[in-house]
């Protein structure tokens, strides 16, 4: 069921003690490219803005289940704070770690040149602002006109002034490589056995989300024994490593080993495994591709993301234009992860910023219910053509899905 309009409102709409989890992924704080709905004035503002809606999501939810939402590394704190207060209960957080972050970071030595007035020196060979652009297109839009081809972009010029010269090197950013994951869950009634057997909710699905062994040798890795000890080879009595007369005791299952709260994207586990070998310890998906987050937008005008330059800030997007115009998009099988993390079978999630309808695409194929609210318009009718291709011959109902 898509609800559109002010996420606080709809909300208040729904029965307390409804909805079974809430997976979402909420603004950010941070005014991101521009948008009005991700400005919120000061940091205290955003966080206020969180107690808000977080407090209609504690009603909503039944005893003990939980929440996970998406935040920004600079404004996460006070994402979780504003959910602390509404009357969650903060469990773990998440770190989603991926490697395809692109820096935003101001060049300090080419802003001293620019307010001395001095003209940057030639290019340096060899060193280029951006990397490729992926296809040529022929734009007008913002500061770039014409055709784009697929050479390389403008040289790094050299600093002109002395002090640029002593700044050269120096930036204000560091690479985007993580967004954070609050967990929280609506307070028990009773024990957690007791909240379970009443609610249905109150616990993490860990078997669902265990994470599979890279091959039958993987399961037998010598790693697997590093942390767990018994005196008799049970479970019972677990001593620390420097016992060595007891007996290694296997820490994962055959099932999969335990779902841990690091998540990975596929360059980040690359980097690992390379390193270590270790990335088939957790979770790891590939962010959204543009075949992903255009699913079911055949006919759709493609657009570029909205920024001042006309372009999207995701750097494999740039200076092509898009059907789904969302800047956030989340991978399906993140949010099919998450979702199966916290959601009992057949039982109701809740997205209250729906964004392009990821969530929903991602409850779909899990084969769960859903709820999602979305203010703004343009998104509407791009989450109504992803669901409709989600879910073939059972797409939305204007009249009854739609309220």
């Amino acid at each position: 069921m898509l609800l559109v309009g002010d996420c606080v409102e709809q909300m208040r709409t729904l029965e307390a003690n409804s909805v079974d989890a809430i997976v979402t992924d909420p603004p950010y704080g941070l005014e991101f490219m521009g948008k009005a709905w991700d400005g919120f004035g000061t940091p205290l503002g955003f966080q206020t803005w969180s107690e808000q809606w977080a407090r209609e999501a504690v009603r909503v939810l039944k005893p003990g289940g939980h929440l996970l939402a998406f935040g920004g590394t600079r404004m996460y704190h006070r994402l979780a704070a504003g959910i602390e207060d509404a009357g969650f209960e903060i469990r773990d957080t998440l770190m989603w770690l991926y490697g395809s972050g692109f820096p935003k970071s101001l060049d300090v030595s080419k802003a001293i040149d620019k307010a001395a007035g001095a003209e940057r020196k030639d290019g340096i060979p060899g060193r280029y602002s951006s990397r490729r652009p992926r296809e040529t297109v022929e734009t007008n839009i913002g500061a770039f006109s014409g055709t784009l081809s697929g050479s390389k972009s403008a040289l790094v010029t050299a600093p002109s002034t002395e002090a640029a010269k002593k700044w050269e090197g120096w930036g204000t950013a560091l690479k985007p490589a993580v967004e954070p994951i609050v967990l929280a869950r609506k307070p028990l009634i009773g024990t957690v056995a007791e909240n379970v057997l009443t609610h249905g909710t109150g616990a993490l699905n860990i078997d669902a989300s265990r994470i599979d062994y890279l091959s039958e040798d993987d399961k037998g890795n010598p790693n697997r024994f590093k942390t767990a000890w018994s005196s008799d080879g049970s479970n019972d009595g677990w001593k620390s490593e420097a016992h060595k007369s007891y007996t290694p005791v296997p820490v994962g299952s055959n099932g999969g080993r335990w779902p841990a709260n690091i998540l990975l994207d596929e360059e980040a586990a690359a980097l690992l495994d390379e390193q270590s070998g270790g990335a088939s310890r957790f979770f790891y998906v590939a962010k959204a591709s543009r075949s992903e987050r255009n699913a079911g937008l055949d006919g759709f005008a493609k657009r570029y993301g909205e920024r001042e330059n006309g372009f999207s800030a995701k750097i494999s997007d740039t200076r092509i234009p898009r059907a789904n115009i969302h800047p956030t998009v989340k991978p399906v099988d993140l949010m099919r992860y998450l979702i199966r993390l916290v959601t009992p079978k057949g039982g109701t999630v809740l997205d209250p910023f729906m964004g392009s309808g990821t969530t929903a695409v991602a409850a779909i194929q899990e084969g769960a219910n859903w709820i999602g609210c979305e203010r703004e318009p343009e998104y509407v009718a791009i989450i109504e053509a992803r669901i409709a291709a989600a879910q073939p011959g059972m797409g939305l109902n204007l009249e009854e899905d739609i309220k």
